[in-house]
C-alpha cells in the first residue's frame, strides 16, 4: 500500500521571552489565570474574586491590542482536528484512495490541572511542548489492523535507539466514550511516563467537522466507496528526547591508586541521535602542518554532514584524559587525534566512546568509515 504523507505548515507559538510577541489565545490565558489568581490572592490583594476576574480581562484585552497574544491555541486535539479540516481537500492528492496520512510538527500547550498547584505559588507555567502527529485515513474493515500496524511501527522505532529497548512499553486503553487506543510508555527512574498515544477515533470527528456531509468525505477502498476511519499517532518530542537522554546515561564508579572514589558519566546516545559525532583534536607535532590537517580533515567530515566538535581550534591545554571525560559525557562516538605520526604515514589515533578502543587508521579512509558506521547502527 502506498504511504502519502502531506506536510502540513501550523503555526509556533513561542513563550520562552515575553520581549517576543507571545502568541497564545485569550482562552489559554483564562485557563492559565486559575493559576495565577491563588497567586495574586496568596499576596494579600484586597480584591474580590469579581475584579480579580475583572483584572484578567482587563489584562487580556491590553495584551491583544497590544499584539502580545493572537490567533487561537494549538493543542494536541487542534492537530487531530490543524489534519481532519484538511481531509476532504486532501483527498483528491491521492485519487481519493485510502489510506493515507497527514503529517504535523510543532509547538503545542496541555493546560496545567489546578489540582497540582498549591495555595501560594511563586511561578506561572504555561504547558508548552513540541509535538509530531499523524492522522491516518483508512476504511472501517482495516481500521483495526492499520492501528495494530503502527503500534508495532511505532515502538520498533523507540527501541531501535534505545540501548535498553525494555524501558520502551506498550499498554491498551479504553476510555469513557469508547474510544480504543494504545499508549507507549517509557520508564523513567520516577515511573512510567507517556511519549506517545495511538487512537481509533472512528468517522464520528470526521462527519461532524464536515456537517455530515458524508458523500465529499468516500474514499476508494478497493471497488467500495466508503467514509474512512481516523487513527490518530500523537508523540510528545520533548519527553521523547528526555527518555532517550535517560536511556544513555551509563555511571560508572572507579577506585584510583589513592583510593579515591569516581563516577564516570558516558552519554551512550544512539549514533543517529548524538548531536556531535566526532571530536577532532590535535597531538604533539608541528602546530600549523598539523592544523592544516585537521582543518582539511573538518571539511571533509561537514560535506558528508558528519557532526564535529573542533576541539584543535582550543588555545587551552587540556590533558586527552580530561578531553575523553568531557566528550563521553557529551555523546561524543568517535574522538580523532592528528599528530606528528600522521604527518609522517598518515595515520590517526581513532577512539570509541562505547569500547574504549584506540585504532589507528589511514586520514584518507575515516570519512568512509564514520560514515558506514552511523548509516550502519
Amino acid at each position: 500500500m502506498k504511504l502519502a504523507i502531506m506536510g502540513l505548515m501550523i503555526m509556533k507559538f513561542p513563550v520562552k521571552s515575553f520581549l517576543k510577541k507571545w502568541k497564545v489565545s485569550s482562552k489559554m490565558f483564562q485557563q492559565d489565570w486559575q493559576v495565577f489568581g491563588p497567586c495574586l490572592m496568596s499576596r494579600k490583594y484586597n480584591k474580590s474574586s469579581s475584579d480579580l476576574s475583572g483584572l484578567a480581562e482587563t489584562l487580556i484585552d491590553l495584551c491583544q491590542s497590544r499584539h502580545f497574544i493572537t490567533g487561537d491555541i494549538i493543542t494536541q486535539d487542534a492537530l487531530i482536528n490543524g489534519a481532519v479540516q484538511e481531509y476532504a481537500r486532501s483527498l483528491s492528492l491521492v485519487n481519493r484512495k485510502l489510506p493515507f496520512g497527514l503529517a504535523e510538527i510543532g509547538v503545542c500547550y496541555q493546560p496545567f490541572p489546578t489540582g497540582k498547584y498549591p495555595t501560594v505559588c511563586n511561578a506561572v507555567r504555561t504547558g508548552e511542548m513540541e509535538m509530531a502527529s499523524l492522522v491516518w485515513f483508512s476504511s472501517p474493515r482495516t481500521s483495526g489492523q492499520w492501528l495494530d500496524y503502527w503500534v508495532r511501527q511505532r515502538l520498533l522505532w523507540w527501541r531501535k535507539f534505545a540501548k535498553n529497548p525494555s524501558s520502551f512499553t506498550a499498554s491498551d486503553f479504553q476510555d469513557n466514550d469508547g474510544t480504543k487506543g494504545t499508549t507507549l510508555c517509557f520508564s523513567f527512574p520516577w515511573g512510567k511516563e507517556p511519549i506517545e498515544k495511538l487512537l481509533n477515533l472512528g468517522d464520528k470527528e470526521l462527519v461532524l467537522e464536515h456537517h455530515g456531509n458524508k458523500a465529499n468525505l468516500k474514499g476508494r477502498d478497493g471497488k467500495k466507496t466508503v467514509v474512512p476511519h481516523v487513527l490518530s499517532v500523537s508523540g510528545n518530542l520533548d519527553r521523547g528526547v528526555i527518555a532517550f537522554l535517560f536511556d544513555s546515561l551509563q555511571l560508572t564508579e572507579k577506585v584510583d591508586s589513592k583510593l579515591r572514589h569516581n563516577r564516570k558519566k558516558v552519554l551512550k546516545l544512539h549514533p543517529s541521535l548524538a548531536p556531535v559525532k566526532v571530536s577532532l583534536e590535535m597531538g604533539k607535532g608541528a602546530t600549523v602542518e598539523l592544523r592544516q590537517v585537521c582543518e582539511g580533515l573538518f571539511h571533509e567530515m561537514l560535506e558528508k554532514r558528519i557532526t564535529v566538535w573542533p576541539g584543535y581550534l582550543e588555545t587551552m591545554h587540556t590533558s586527552m584524559e580530561q578531553l575523553t571525560m568531557k566528550y563521553d559525557e557529551m555523546g561524543v562516538i568517535f574522538t580523532i587525534v592528528v599528530n606528528d605520526t600522521t604527518l609522517e604515514s598518515g595515520l590517526v589515533q581513532l577512539r570509541n566512546r562505547d569500547t574504549a578502543i584506540k585504532e589507528l587508521a589511514h586520514i584518507s579512509e575515516v570519512r568512509n568509515f564514520l560514515t558506514k558506521y552511523i548509516q550502519e547502527s
